[in-house]
This record gives structure tokens, C-alpha cells and sequence, in this order.
């Protein structure tokens, strides 16, 4: 039921997992042309209470292509990512991205709560990791 390109998004996931069919019915009520946006993804999750990787989850056993990353680091046409360095970087924010790495990286759900925590955008953290030659992951959809 591939919706996207040649990509078989289910393949990653362990034989004969089947879609939860909640979350699925929501999918299917809420998406266009294969394609979940992030932002729908975080609010299906939130509407059903279950984990933003369970929606993620389904979505990839549907072979939705999850879309619209809110950190823009993937999902946008036709450049793929669409994050761009940040001319600077505050020096608390940097401390504070550098103290929520975890193997080298920076987990998604590390940077969006320091963009909470900041009165950031998502994008500036994203940004700003981008400066520093930090990578964020991984994703809490399950897309990297």
C-alpha cells in the first residue's frame, strides 16, 4: 500500500506488526496523499494519549511518509531540509544543548523541551544545533 516513493516504511519494524487500529482509523481520517505532517502526528498522539513513537509506528506500517518535521530537518519540498544555520548562538543555549546530548547527538524531545524552556521555536533550536555541528536524534516519530 505504498502511498510515497519506492520506500517501504514498514520494513524497519519487526515481522508481522500490525497497525494499532485507532490510531489508524485517525490516520486515515486526518491525512492526504500518504503524508503525515509532524505536527498532526503530535496531536493525534495527544488527542488519543498514547506516545508520539506509537503513532510514528503506525503510520510507517500504513507507509505514510511522515512530512513537516518541526525542527525542519526533514518532510519539505523539494529541498528536504529545510533548517538553516544560525548567524549566532547564546552561550546558555549552547551549554544547555551540549548538557541534553546523549551519544553525540541531541534527542529530538531534548530539543523541543529546551525550546520550551528558552521560549524558543523549534526551528531556532534546530538552528542552532545546525551552528554547533550538533545532530538531533533520534526522532520521537521514529523517522530517524
Amino acid at each position: 500500500m505504498s502511498k510515497g516513493k519506492d520506500t517501504d516504511f514498514s520494513a524497519k519494524h519487526r515481522s508481522g506488526l500490525q497497525p494499532d487500529p485507532v490510531i489508524e482509523k485517525q490516520l486515515q481520517e486526518r491525512c492526504q496523499k500518504g503524508e503525515l505532517p509532524c505536527a498532526v502526528a503530535f496531536d493525534i498522539a495527544k488527542q488519543l494519549g498514547v506516545s508520539a513513537a506509537a503513532v510514528g509506528q503506525t503510520a510507517d506500517l500504513m507507509d505514510y511518509r511522515l512530512v513537516k518535521c518541526q525542527l525542519g530537518l526533514f518532510g519539505y519540498a523539494p529541498e528536504k531540509k529545510i533548517v538553516r544555520p544560525a548567524e549566532t548562538v547564546d552561550e546558555a543555549l549552547k551549554m544547555a544543548l551540549q548538557g541534553s546530548m546523549e551519544n553525540n547527538r541531541l534527542p529530538c524531545e531534548s530539543a523541543w523541551i529546551t525550546a520550551d524552556r528558552f521560549q524558543l521555536r523549534k526551528m531556532a533550536v534546530s538552528s542552532a544545533c545546525e551552528t554547533l555541528g550538533i545532530k538531533i536524534k533520534p526522532c520521537q516519530l521514529g523517522a530517524f
